[in-house]
């Protein structure tokens, strides 16, 4: 590991309750990136499971920033980022590990193509297998195209073309937030992550914003990582599938237009009516109480705009992406 130079690459991690993944994670690192200089910031979301104790003991080589509160994933990326020296910022789950150094390669491609502002490397399950790691841009059809591909993955007769597909270096709308490589003058260009979004869809509406304002995303099957997928979401699923909802209608209201907004409700309404008629579920009432409340709740994109745009000021001064 080099780690005597000024770093080229700052990777970042936020961690959540990661005692037994981060380490080998960052075991990982350190093991397989010899070519670029590069720091590794971890920030630790108010952990209780001793992680944060874990990283601090047995890889002083971390700079760990420790919160005292879990404000999600995206504002502990952008906590990280202010404090980043690298040209380029490597974004990694705690739950993603190494097997060969993909620097060269990361560092190859976004010099090569200057209109490149995103690159998301092949992910693979840990049995090898290819993890699906790209989707169309967010809309009632994007969504319905994503999640047929996704379908289509578990089926025998389809994964053949779907995984030859994979092979081919591509632009692609949205690349998973598992591991995510930007250059840092975007990322601050974009004033960061919406920390509005607390989990889910916080990577793409990063990368709606980019091809916005021209940048393009790759998608490269030439370096790959390994994903376990889903750490921190297992443990608080109901929580989680709340939180996607939120983040689902948050973009919506932010990136697509009144009528999908309306499908998009009217679909989840009647969803959860439906499995609230069949069995009586707390859950289910949360899902349509939040439904309606965004429904019926007048100039909420004007708040949240405006506390958009504070957060990540206060910052300086203040993946998993799946369907459930």
């Amino acid at each position: 590991m080099i780690r005597d130079r000024t770093p080229i690459i700052s990777i970042i991690l936020v961690n959540y309750n990661g005692a037994d993944i981060v380490g080998e994670c960052l075991r990982s690192l350190e093991q397989f990136l010899q070519s670029y200089p590069y720091e590794v910031i971890v920030v630790d979301n108010a952990s209780q499971d001793g992680s944060p104790d874990l990283i601090e003991h047995t890889f002083p080589w971390v700079q760990l920033l420790k919160q005292p509160e879990n404000r999600g994933f995206g504002a502990g990326n952008n906590i990280a980022a202010k404090v980043a020296r690298g040209e380029f910022l490597l974004l990694l789950n705690t739950d993603t590990q190494m097997t060969s150094d993909i620097l060269p390669h990361l560092i190859r491609q976004i010099k090569d193509y200057p209109d490149v502002g995103i690159i998301g490397p092949q992910l693979l399950n840990p049995d090898g297998s290819l993890q699906l790691s790209t989707a169309w841009k967010i809309s009632i059809v994007g969504e319905y195209q994503t999640l047929k591909q996704q379908k289509d993955y578990q089926e025998p007769k389809h994964q053949a073309s779907i995984t030859q597909k994979f092979k081919a270096l591509q632009e692609v709308d949205i690349v998973v937030g598992a591991a995510f490589f930007i250059r840092k003058a975007l990322f601050e260009q974009l004033g960061g992550f919406d920390e509005n979004f607390f989990m889910y869809f916080e990577e793409s509406d990063l990368c709606q914003r980019a091809r916005n304002l021209g940048w393009k995303i790759l998608y490269t099957p030439e370096i790959s990582v390994i994903h376990i997928r889903g750490h921190s979401v297992n443990k608080v699923s109901d929580r989680m599938r709340l939180e996607y909802r939120k983040s689902q209608l948050y973009y919506y209201q932010k990136h697509r237009p009144l009528w999908e907004q309306l499908i998009l409700r009217l679909y989840l309404l009647l969803k959860f009516l439906a499995s609230a008629l069949l069995r009586l579920d707390l859950n289910n009432l949360k899902f349509i109480a939040l439904v309606l409340d965004f429904v019926t709740v007048q100039g909420v994109s004007d708040f949240y705009g405006s506390r958009r745009s504070a957060c990540f000021r206060n910052n300086t001064s203040s993946s998993d992406r799946k369907v459930i």
